[in-house]
């Protein structure tokens, strides 16, 4: 479940990244009721794409501090299942 919920926020973020002014109007639409009114300024994209890139590289860490995880702990189990032949 974590691995699925890091794995939509990279989209997310990787969707914002790449697309900050569509991502910026969704937005300003669901927020106002007059969104054609509202404009915003070159520095909200910016830090659009700076927001989608901390969620990108969130997204990779944690996936692969998940991955690290789940690989020791399949290695020390096979480690204990298995115990050597001592003859």
């Amino acid at each position: 479940m974590k691995a699925l919920l890091l794995l939509a926020a990279g989209v997310v973020g990787l969707v914002e990244s790449v697309a900050p002014r569509f991502v910026v109007r969704a937005w300003t639409r669901a927020a106002f009721r007059n969104s054609e009114d509202v404009e915003a300024r070159e520095w909200v994209y910016a830090g659009a794409r700076a927001e989608g890139a901390v969620f990108v590289a969130g997204a990779l860490l944690g996936l692969y501090r998940l991955a690290v995880a789940d690989e020791s702990t399949t290695t020390d189990a096979l480690d204990a299942a298995v115990e050597p032949d001592e003859s």
